[in-house]
């Protein structure tokens, strides 16, 4: 079975859909989403509309980002936190939850944190940051033994997570695979194309895992973001030309 993993599309419907359209052509018969829906895209509200209904299908597992957290969970004190460290990024929290309809943040309050299942043998756990908190950073440089003090308790084979929009794996010293599948809708690589894995089962227990690279219009979806009013956009924007280029 092909399994495809993508997560962090941050109100991208355009990097969505190629995505998508990818993971068709592939021949993909599961799709898991590991979180981080809506904050700071070009569309956000249409994004989370298209996830919703995305999430009837019972080929589809999702599980909520930290950012859906934020959103779910808004008031003036998380606003004010955020704003310390990330002013560009609190601006965008603020609109979200100010715009975004009441049945939209229900359903993002509503994922559960991590989700596991058992694929052709294969015991999976989905996390947005990794098993310990949505919002802990699983790096390309992260030392492993750092990986491996995340894992204390888990007993899952493959481990998938997101967060940091920096695709990388682990493989650690009990066996297990850790594989953060990078970002769908803000890639923060070199490389602005979306990224997304597949897992291919073997139905005995392996499996492989291979990251995958989409275009898509990244110019169009920079023009809608930048024109969407609250101070900081025009920066946001810029990041899905120049992915490289953190501005928060």
């Amino acid at each position: 079975m092909k399994i495809a993993v993508l997560s962090d599309i941050h109100g991208n419907l355009l990097a969505l859909e190629a995505v998508l359209e990818d993971i068709q052509k592939k021949g993909c018969e599961k799709i898991l989403f590991l979180g981080d829906y809506a904050l700071a895209g070009p569309e956000p509200s249409d994004t989370v509309n298209f996830c919703m209904s995305l999430s009837e299908h019972d080929n589809i597992e999702m599980i909520q980002g930290n950012t859906d957290k934020m959103i779910a969970d808004f008031s003036e004190e998380v606003y004010e936190a955020v704003k310390r460290g990330a002013p560009v990024m609190a601006n965008a929290l603020r609109e979200e939850a100010t715009h975004l309809s009441k049945s939209q943040i229900e359903f993002l309050r509503n994922l559960p944190v991590q989700k596991e299942l058992e694929v052709d043998g294969v015991k999976i756990l989905m996390v947005h940051g990794s098993p310990r908190r949505n919002n802990e950073d699983i790096l390309p440089d992260t030392p492993l033994e750092e990986v491996e003090k995340m894992l204390d308790g888990v007993d899952a084979d493959l481990i998938l997570c997101g967060h940091t929009h920096l695709p990388c794996g682990f493989q650690t010293n009990t066996r297990q695979t850790v594989v953060n599948d990078g970002s769908v809708g803000r890639p923060f690589t070199d490389n602005p194309e979306s990224c997304y894995v597949i897992i291919s089962t073997k139905g005995n227990g392996e499996y492989e895992v291979e990251h995958n690279f989409v275009k898509y219009d990244n110019y169009q979806a920079a023009k809608v973001l930048a024109q969407r009013g609250f101070e900081g956009a025009e920066k946001l924007a810029n990041n899905l030309i120049h992915s490289t280029e953190r501005h928060f």
